[in-house]
């Protein structure tokens, strides 16, 4: 009789999605040169890491008492990174008000959190690898250059399965009567 499959790691973050719309050049790119990480999460900007939302309560209780309304990023260029073997989206402005709304969901937990600059990988380094030639085709794709963040999502991951979204937080201004 075949043994239940044991869970060993469980990972969850803090994510931004790309909304459909602005993610169809994105993942058209993904799809074609990662199409490992294509299956395991949609393109997306990496809010908070494990590490850093391990008091879990305290964090969701901050993403509630939010008042933004949405968080836009303006991205650059694709460039490689990791020995040139990965390629990310870099943002190229707003990274004030992504590292602000970061402390205000760290808030009590880590009041000074590590700056973490926002970006989208287009090819992770741990399941592709980036040749010239791929990143000369990615370079001629014509790509979203300010993308509107309304949602954050609570995902995770089990092992080395896809991630699964386990909540979502809508970023809306609170009334203020």
């Amino acid at each position: 009789m075949a043994q239940p499959k044991v869970t060993k790691n469980i990972r969850r973050q803090l994510t931004l999605f790309v909304d459909s719309k602005d993610a169809e050049a994105i993942e058209q790119v993904r799809q074609k040169f990662n199409p490992r990480q294509f299956e395991l999460i949609k393109s997306h900007v990496t809010l908070c890491r494990e590490d850093e939302i391990e008091n879990l309560e305290h964090v969701i209780l901050n993403l509630l008492s939010l008042t933004e309304t949405e968080l836009v990023v303006e991205f650059g260029a694709a460039k490689k990174f990791d020995n040139g073997k990965g390629v990310l989206l870099p943002a190229k402005t707003d990274k004030i008000e992504f590292q602000e709304l970061r402390k205000k969901i760290l808030r009590g937990i880590n009041d000074n959190p590590r700056v973490h600059e926002p970006h989208i990988t287009l090819m992770h380094p741990r399941n592709s690898i980036c040749t010239d030639n791929i990143f000369g085709q990615i370079e001629k794709t014509e790509l979203p250059t300010k993308i509107n963040f309304r949602r954050i999502s609570l995902i995770e991951q089990k092992d080395t399965g896809p991630w699964n979204i386990l909540q979502e937080f809508e970023l809306q201004l609170q009334d203020k009567k």
